[in-house]
């Protein structure tokens, strides 16, 4: 059974195309800025040779037509035939509170994938093209979506409402809902089948940080608290994003500096976090060689980064009544072994113990980084979405 997944930005797409008998990559790329004149697809060979073309790509269709003819390209394909494709899974990002679980696209589904729109407006627009193309160039192949909040569906109503009037939840559904939730899924059960334990009973802590990111607090496999909350702006310091957030201090912001609701928003989502703080970049690649130069500005972006993700994991430990496991995923998580040290030294009270030597010669592996005397296990699971997505479409269309 072949699946294609889509991972639809404002103006990108991600694909993946899974062999799911062997859970085998065949395919993959993407297609980079969608909407503009200077637009292209790269696509990654077998070999990890990556070739662009270029190509305008107006829209989100253009881009998925030209997607789907490079699978079946005689040079860069992998197919006789789209006809080889069985279904599409689709990254949708806010489900709202009507999504608790991944679920076949119709008619009904799209319509309440529309109605979240106001809650995810830089998403959930671009979902709906991926979902929308597929329909036009693969029509009758059943598509899939699945939820970055379907995951955290299960936090009970201490975790995820906020101390605002009760009727502002009624009217407008305003509550944290989390995202990350197909990553947040993956690496809490992938450490499980990784350190041959089951979940039940386990409270674990998966740390997903990368240019995007959030903490999960989980028990027994489900979600009971999560970093991130009515949209992806709140919790850790990111990349560009600000996260938490004195309410107090974006009405004082707002006033001093004359903004409005959508100028204050690209503020906190798009000059702020490592970005804003350092004055040099949002990579901690970038972040790193400014510091070893001497950036003060710099180094203090990644003790403030470092110092939430701490007190995240430490707060989620006093949420659980302890914690059994700490994951760390995403593209700093897995690859980032300083930062990961230096949240870990300072959650050495929880009675953590780390192998220095693993941790600092691991890079994008599964691996446990803490020693065997440890009272909590530390791992490093690199997060795969993309394969939630395509399990959980065959599991769907298998079963419908």
């Amino acid at each position: 059974m072949k699946i294609l997944v889509l991972n639809c930005g404002s103006s990108s797409i991600k694909y993946k195309l899974f062999e799911m008998e062997t859970k085998k990559v065949i395919a993959q790329g993407g297609a980079e800025k969608i909407g503009l004149s200077d637009s292209f697809l790269v696509v990654k060979k077998p070999s990890g040779e990556k070739v662009q073309i270029d190509k305008p790509m107006p829209e989100h269709t253009v881009g998925i037509e030209l997607i789907l003819s490079t699978l079946v390209d005689a040079e860069l394909g992998c197919l006789s035939s789209l006809s080889e494709i069985d279904a599409v899974g689709h990254r949708v990002v806010h489900g709202g509170e009507k999504f608790n679980k991944s679920v076949l696209i119709t008619d009904e589904v799209l319509a309440m994938i529309s109605n979240c729109v106001e809650l995810a407006p830089l998403h959930n627009p671009a979902n709906l093209k991926g979902i929308d193309a597929i329909s036009k160039t693969l029509p009758g192949v059943p598509q899939v979506a699945v939820f970055d909040t379907a995951f955290h569906q299960t936090m009970p109503d201490e975790a995820f409402m906020y101390a605002l009037p009760y009727e502002l939840y009624e009217k407008y559904a305003i509550r944290r809902y989390g995202f990350h939730g197909t990553s947040h899924r993956y690496v809490s059960q992938r450490v499980c089948d990784f350190l041959g334990v089951k979940n039940q009973g386990l409270r674990v802590v998966t740390a997903h940080i990368g240019n995007g990111g959030s903490c999960a607090a989980i028990v027994d496999g489900k979600s009971v608290d999560t970093s991130m909350g009515l949209t992806p702006v709140e919790g850790l310091m990111m990349g560009t994003r600000a996260g938490d957030l004195d309410l107090g201090a974006a009405t004082y912001i707002m006033d001093k500096e004359h903004l409005n609701t959508a100028e204050f928003s690209t503020l906190v989502n798009k000059k702020s976090g490592l970005l804003g703080v350092s004055g040099v970049s949002s990579d901690a690649r970038d972040i790193d060689k400014a510091i070893r130069e001497g950036n003060k500005r710099a180094d203090l972006a990644r003790r403030m980064f470092i110092y939430r993700v701490k007190k995240y994991i430490g707060a989620y430990a006093a949420a659980m009544n302890g914690v059994d496991i700490i994951v760390f995923t995403g593209g700093i998580g897995e690859n980032d072994p300083y930062i990961r040290e230096k949240i870990v030294e300072g959650l050495t009270f929880l009675g953590i113990e780390l192998d220095y030597e693993k941790n600092a010669g691991s890079r994008g592996q599964e691996i446990e980084i803490s020693t065997p005397n440890s009272k909590v296990r530390v791992c490093v699971i690199p997060t795969d979405e993309e394969l939630m997505i395509a399990s959980d479409t065959m599991e769907l269309v298998i079963g419908k």
